[in-house]
């Protein structure tokens, strides 16, 4: 997999392809290259692809937390595409892949950037990926309360407060 990978990248015109058989050697020749993409297996050992990413968006010695990672990987079942994302991960494809497969992958990351999230559990791509129709408020989650509801909460607890 990692000698068709390469060969495709050197096909689409890529100039620099480094290889990695692990997560920790890819780790290490991220920090010396700091590549503009990096491409991984999700079955690797001593280190695998999800732990690859997480260390890339998280460790200090990352030269770049907001590389594009695209994982490779034979699982497609919606629990490992949502841990993927949840890691951090870019893009997802899933072999057998082609060519073409990888190419709309690079393309995607290239063409339409997503922004980074940072939260207390994540950080990495945003995993909102459809755009909402339709929104014409300030509201825009179940949780929000509308601004004369609150204004109104606060004056019943005012009231509550002053009977006691």
């Amino acid at each position: 997999m990692l000698d068709l990978a390469k060969s495709i990248m050197l096909t689409f015109g890529v100039q620099n392809v480094y290889c990695a058989k692990h997560g920790e050697e890819g780790f290490r020749m991220f920090c010396e290259y700091n590549p503009d993409i990096v491409i991984s297996d999700w079955m690797m050992k001593p280190m695998d692809g999800i732990s690859l990413t997480r260390r890339i968006r998280n460790d200090a010695k990352s030269p770049n937390k907001f590389v594009p990672v695209i994982l490779m990987t034979g699982f497609s079942e919606r629990r490992r595409v949502f841990q993927a994302r949840d890691a951090g991960v870019t893009e997802f494809l899933v072999k057998p892949f082609n060519a073409r497969d990888l190419y709309r992958r690079l393309a995607q990351v290239i063409e339409r950037p997503r922004q980074f999230v940072r939260a207390d559990d994540f950080f990495g791509p945003d995993r909102r990926r459809k755009r909402m129709t339709g929104y014409d408020g300030p509201l825009r989650r179940d949780t929000d309360v509308r601004p004369e509801d609150y204004l109104r909460n606060l004056a019943d607890r005012d009231m509550k407060d002053n009977d006691s």
